[in-house]
């Protein structure tokens, strides 16, 4: 008979530098695993052949995943002219190959022509949902599904590096920017084809990859020290003002009441009680604050 695992309970934030060759879910039940917790998630998907940032959220801190997942995001890409491939990166059968005859002045001119606010069509290797199921399940069975642009924004690209055949970018770009895409595009445009070979995430909103804490150091510590590389639920919303309440003043809020306040703001805060993070309200129009995704308080490991 197959023993139960008992899970225990952990609230945090982990900023994971994940290595090539593993998928987001499998580097989320590692930790998971790692740390013996009972609850998790992540902000958003890399693909397997991706590295770089990949915040996890365990306990409370998974109420919060979404302010990730609608952030800004920076990549270093590497792309390789003159191969098309049918998911449009390394790991996909190759489409047709071209010759390639650009120079670095053309192929900065194209990159400039992709930055700012530009339409992009998700590839159909995505998680993307059509009739209830992913574009990849359709694009395996050699479907081809029709996809309406989106808009996105490219903040910036910057070219790292060029050899002729294949080059490096940094791009900054906003939530939805399938950077395979982009790949593509730019191959596209300079008439030769081209597709992702390397991608690595470098910055999710304020959090870079500076930050990020390798698999394999989860996997060497154990006990406190594990429990110890977590951030605090409350690093995912720490862009918002914080406002401190007092006992009265938590009680009501916890309840559901909205407080009116004598300095009123607009938008989201994170608001914290005499002792803890209480999760986060918002400012409404008729001058109130409101609790818009509070924390479950008591036994957690919570952190000001």
């Amino acid at each position: 008979m197959q023993r139960k695992i008992i899970r225990r309970r952990v609230d945090g934030v982990l900023l994971l530098d994940k290595p090539t060759g593993v998928t987001s879910n499998g580097a989320l039940q590692t930790a998971r695993r790692l740390l013996n917790a009972a609850k998790a998630g992540h902000t958003g998907t890399l693909d397997p052949m991706a590295s770089g940032l990949l915040p996890l959220t365990f306990g409370e801190a998974t109420k919060f995943s979404q302010m990730l997942l609608d952030a800004d995001k920076a990549y270093e890409a590497g792309v390789q002219l003159g191969v098309d491939t049918d998911t449009g990166d390394a790991e996909g059968q190759v489409l047709a190959t071209n010759p390639v005859a650009v120079d670095e002045a053309q192929l900065r001119a194209v990159l400039e022509r992709f930055v700012g606010d530009i339409e992009q069509v998700p590839p159909m290797y995505s998680a993307l949902k059509r009739n209830g199921k992913p574009l990849y399940e359709y694009a395996r069975a050699g479907i081809e599904v029709e996809r309406s642009a989106r808009r996105i924004r490219i903040a910036a690209i910057e070219l790292v590096s060029f050899d002729g055949s294949r080059f490096t970018i940094r791009v900054d770009c906003s939530k939805g920017t399938y950077i395979r895409t982009l790949a593509m595009d730019i191959g596209a445009a300079l008439g030769c084809g081209a597709h992702l070979c390397a991608l690595r995430r470098t910055r999710i909103g304020e959090f870079v990859i500076a930050e990020g804490i390798p698999l394999s150091q989860l996997e060497e510590v154990e006990g406190e020290a594990r429990d110890a590389l977590l951030a605090p639920a409350d690093t995912l919303v720490s862009a918002f003002p914080r406002i401190d309440l007092d006992a009265a003043q938590a009680a009501l809020m916890l309840h559901g009441q909205p407080l009116s306040l004598q300095e009123q703001g607009q938008g989201f805060a994170r608001i914290y009680g005499p002792e803890a993070f209480l999760g986060l309200a918002e400012w409404k129009v008729d001058g109130k604050l409101w609790a818009k995704r509070l924390i479950a308080t008591g036994e957690a490991n919570q952190n000001t």
